[in-house]
């Protein structure tokens, strides 16, 4: 729980330790501003009499917070402050000449279409700034031992933001900067398992050349969107150098729902899991894969991402010793975002039945297509996968 001021507070005395979860949040984040428009344009085309807001928009982020402070989760949430993270920080994922770019760009007050779609706004940069510490500060939390599961919640969100550019909504790549905090802290294998409805090309292209990291996604088959972003998130995409393997794509068909996900997770992401080892898990969240999202098609329902949560906790009880750290990206349904959320960290904490039902319960689906594709990339991964052979 929290106080007003945003510290930490004990969680109340009957909670286990089996269903507790350190959450890091600063309402600083909220004033990023992306603006309204057309979609994610920031273009009024003149002919519209409303305009919408840019879909990373704040209000899908209070909702999470909202749902986690007052909702049947809230008495197993532990509120921790962020902070922002120092310049000297980010550079052990992001070069000199970026982090300058975006300095400069602040500095000038004025405004700025970074790439499409991602707009640097005054606050834009103090906001990302607080997302990359208050990640960091979760993963420290679990590092020094304080705790085992943490929880980012954070936006401007960061897993298209590559080394030398930003993408995708994405200036920081926060769960990038907390990969590398944790291999700096002695830790020899991390494994990144990203969910969000998107290939998560900028955690993939920081450790693309590594073999002390495996990124996994799990994402809609949508290819590259152009200069910002230029992988093809294609299973063919695995890593170069010693780090050629332990980038495994999963390209999903659109609408592929909870028993497609449930499926690739099982197939494909429990095994290379197993085999590798990792000392830490990162699960990269967006509630973008859901039914009823506008950035995405897969059809994921509470009941999805709930199960998603249950397998990733235990492949964290079974290889790191429980030690968890999720953190946020994308989920722009304004509501169901927050209920997917909810459900996630249901899944997480072992809860044995749903504490929140689904609102919209039911969606139709059909996943032989997807099972026919995730045996295809099954067939690849133990051809051209070294270390699954």
């Amino acid at each position: 729980m929290a106080t007003s001021s945003g510290r930490a507070i004990l969680s109340p005395p009957d909670v286990q330790p089996a269903h507790r979860i350190d959450v890091f949040w600063h309402e600083g984040m909220l004033k990023h501003d992306t603006g309204r428009g057309v979609f994610d344009t920031g273009m009024d085309p003149g002919f519209l009499d409303v305009l919408e807001n840019h879909p990373e928009n704040s209000d899908r982020v209070k909702n999470m917070v909202s749902i986690l402070r007052r909702g049947p989760i809230s008495p197993y949430v532990s509120w921790h402050q962020g902070r922002p993270a120092l310049i000297s920080e980010l550079l052990s994922f992001h070069t000199q000449e970026y982090i300058n770019e975006l300095v400069e760009a602040d500095k000038k007050g004025q405004g700025k279409i970074v790439c499409p779609g991602t707009f640097l706004n005054p606050g834009s940069w103090d906001a990302a700034l607080l997302a990359a510490g208050t990640t960091l500060s979760a993963t420290k939390h679990i590092l020094d031992g304080h705790g085992k599961i943490t929880y980012a919640l954070v936006r401007p969100p960061g897993h298209h933001a590559q080394p030398t550019r930003a993408d995708g909504y994405c200036f920081l790549n926060n769960a990038g900067l907390a990969v590398q905090l944790a291999l700096n802290s002695d830790l020899n294998k991390v494994v990144v398992i990203d969910i969000d409805v998107h290939y998560g090309n900028g955690t993939a292209e920081g450790f693309y050349r590594s073999n002390r990291v495996l990124t996994i996604s799990l994402h809609m088959n949508h290819g590259s969107w152009g200069p910002s972003h230029p992988q093809n998130g294609t299973v063919d995409e695995l890593g170069e150098d010693e780090g050629f393997g332990y980038n495994l794509n999963i390209p999903l068909p659109n609408g592929s729902g909870d028993r497609g996900y449930a499926h690739a997770m099982t197939e494909l992401v429990v095994p290379a899991v197993e085999k590798f080892g990792p000392e830490l898990m990162v699960l990269v969240v967006g509630q973008d894969s859901s039914a009823f999202d506008p950035n995405g098609r897969q059809c994921l329902t509470m009941e999805g991402y709930r199960n998603i949560g249950q397998i990733v906790r235990e492949m964290a009880d079974k290889h790191s010793n429980g030690r968890l750290l999720i953190v946020q990206e994308g989920g722009y349904h304004i509501t169901y975002s927050a209920y997917c959320l909810h459900a996630t960290l249901e899944g997480v904490l072992n809860f044995p039945t749903p504490l929140l039902s689904d609102p919209i319960a039911y969606y139709p689906e059909d996943d032989a297509f997807t099972a026919v594709v995730v045996g295809s990339i099954k067939k690849y991964h133990k051809q051209f996968v070294p270390f699954l052979k």
